[in-house]
């Protein structure tokens, strides 16, 4: 690890920004919500906040005394939280760069905090295998969950704040309801550890990353598996969504940063779920989400005439048939994706081995008398 950020743009051809400062390995990057500021966490237990420009000037806090291994700000920016192996949770000022409080209640390294979306509750993820809730104003802890196996390496909150989700050592991922504690979803579909997950803007969709190497995206609404991705070369240590959530990043103990696009609709999926599922089934299950619809953007949805006109013409294909040929198409996508990625990779090498073979026959030549 070089200790160093990089800032990519998304545009092809635009310059990438490296920026030093950090004494030792980085651990954590979060972009505040504006964009114009970034928090990078280290091993050498600070916290630096960036300005992502051509200068790269940073503002040091002495977080700190263990790894710093999680950094993430608040919904409005004036504040962010940072989780670390001395077994604390910190709150600091943003803007007055100043410490605010501390919440200790861990017994073994934290290794993520994060905000809810309005602020007001954190969330936390340790090795001592809990996942605790916390209330900022009162600075006091309103519940513990306990039902992972192993150490707990990451934990976000669903976009609507209602409920968090959590990834483990145990090779599992466990989502709960925040307003009456209850476990509404668990998935065991790793071989390996899961480091790290990320909620779809939408909250239809969850992605993880685990050391078995794959990603997988899950469908909340279903409680069901829906793609697993193949491109890192070892440990998937980290991912997440845009912030519109029509792309996806994720990194690797490969050195690699692939950026994927989202190959699902979300609204037409979201009208396949509505056609397939009645309300009252959606509402009844423990392993669905409740209290969340997929969102229709206003002028895609479909008007009650439209739908009338539609239900009166003659159905040729069963809409069930159609949605698993939509997804079977996906899965092609993702196989299309990862042959490509593959295809760029063993060019590489081939370039490379035939730059050697050149520079071992220009040797060879200079010692041949």
């Amino acid at each position: 690890m070089d200790s160093c950020l990089m800032v990519w743009h998304m545009k092809p051809q635009t310059r990438a920004y490296r920026f030093a400062g950090h004494k030792d390995a980085v651990t954590c990057v979060n972009f505040s919500p504006s964009g114009h500021l970034l928090a990078s966490g280290s091993r050498d237990k600070t916290v630096r906040i960036w300005v992502p420009n051509v200068k790269g000037e940073s503002t040091v806090f002495r977080a700190h005394t263990a790894t710093v291994r999680s950094v993430h700000f608040c919904s409005d920016g004036q504040s962010f939280v940072t989780a670390s192996d001395d077994k604390t949770v910190k709150v600091w000022s943003t803007h007055r760069q100043k410490f605010l409080f501390s919440l200790s209640q861990h017994i073994n390294w934290v290794r993520c905090a994060k905000f809810s979306p309005d602020g007001r509750l954190i969330v936390s993820a340790s090795d001592d295998k809990t996942v605790k809730l916390w209330d900022k104003t009162s600075r006091e802890c309103v519940h513990s969950y306990c039902e992972h196996g192993g150490f707990v390496t990451y934990v976000d909150f669903h976009p609507s704040g209602t409920c968090i989700a959590a990834a483990g050592m145990d090779n599992t991922v466990k989502v709960w309801d925040v307003r009456t504690h209850r476990l509404l979803q668990h998935y065991q579909l790793h071989s390996a550890a899961v480091n790290a997950l990320s909620f779809h803007p939408s909250g239809n969709y969850l992605v993880t990353a685990s050391s078995d190497s794959t990603l997988k995206i899950l469908d909340l609404m279903e409680g069901r598996l829906l793609y697993t991705l193949h491109g890192h070369q070892g440990p998937a240590t980290t991912v997440a969504f845009s912030r519109t959530g029509e792309y996806f990043a994720s990194g690797g103990s490969d050195e690699q940063v692939m950026v994927w696009k989202s190959n699902f609709d979300i609204v037409d999926y979201g009208e396949v779920l509505r056609v397939q599922r009645p309300p009252a089934t959606r509402a009844s299950s423990s392993g669905t989400l409740p209290e969340v619809d997929p969102l229709v953007p206003p002028g895609r949805g479909r008007s009650q005439e439209s739908m009338q006109s539609h239900s009166q013409e003659p159905v040729s294909v069963p809409q069930s048939l159609t949605s698993t040929l939509e997804h079977i198409v996906g899965q092609l996508d993702v196989l299309t994706q990862t042959v490509s990625i593959l295809e760029q990779r063993l060019t590489l090498t081939e370039d490379k081995l035939k730059q050697c073979l050149e520079n071992q026959q220009l040797i060879m030549q200079r010692t041949t008398p």
